[in-house]
């Protein structure tokens, strides 16, 4: 997958589950402080990784994703990983 492609599955993703507006999703915005999100949503966003990209995601590496950005690193280091 190309950061477009993940960047457009993550737009997708918040768009659908949390009804933010496409436009608002942007690479530097911070999940909980610009887009809303919580702890839950957080938890709720991992399971939706792991089950739709078969990915495995641990505890300590959900810490580090802030920002729209982090989601799309994170996504790509672990499908890189994985091949």
């Amino acid at each position: 997958m190309t950061q477009e492609e993940v960047l457009a599955l993550v737009v997708k993703y918040f768009t659908e589950q949390f009804e933010i507006a496409a436009e608002k999703i942007k690479p530097e915005a911070h999940l909980f402080k610009d887009l809303g999100l919580d702890s839950i949503d957080a938890l709720d966003m991992v399971g939706y990784l792991e089950s739709e990209l078969d990915l495995e995601i641990k505890e300590e590496e959900i810490k580090t994703i802030r920002t729209v950005q982090d989601v799309v690193d994170f996504i790509l280091r672990k499908s890189a990983e994985k091949a």
